[in-house]
C-alpha cells in the first residue's frame, strides 16, 4: 500500500471510530431514564405486586366453589 491510501485509511478509521463513539453516546442519552433502567435499579421494588394476589385470591375462592369475583 503506498504511503497516501496508508494515510487515506488510518484517517478513515479514525472518523469511523469517533462516529461509533459519538452514536454510543447519542444511544446512551436517548435510552437514559427509560422505564426498563427504573424497573432494573429497583425503582419499584417497594410495591406491591396486587394484581398477583387478586389473581390468587380469585383462584383459592374458584377451587374452593365460590364465585371469581
Amino acid at each position: 500500500m503506498t504511503e497516501a491510501a496508508r494515510k487515506v485509511a488510518e484517517q478513515a478509521e479514525e472518523r469511523l471510530q469517533e462516529v461509533a463513539k459519538n452514536a454510543r453516546e447519542r444511544f446512551d442519552r436517548v435510552t437514559e431514564g427509560r422505564f426498563t433502567d427504573k424497573v432494573k435499579k429497583g425503582a419499584f421494588a417497594d410495591r406491591a405486586d396486587h394484581g398477583t394476589d387478586q389473581e390468587r385470591d380469585r383462584t383459592g375462592r374458584r377451587e374452593q366453589g365460590g364465585s371469581e369475583h
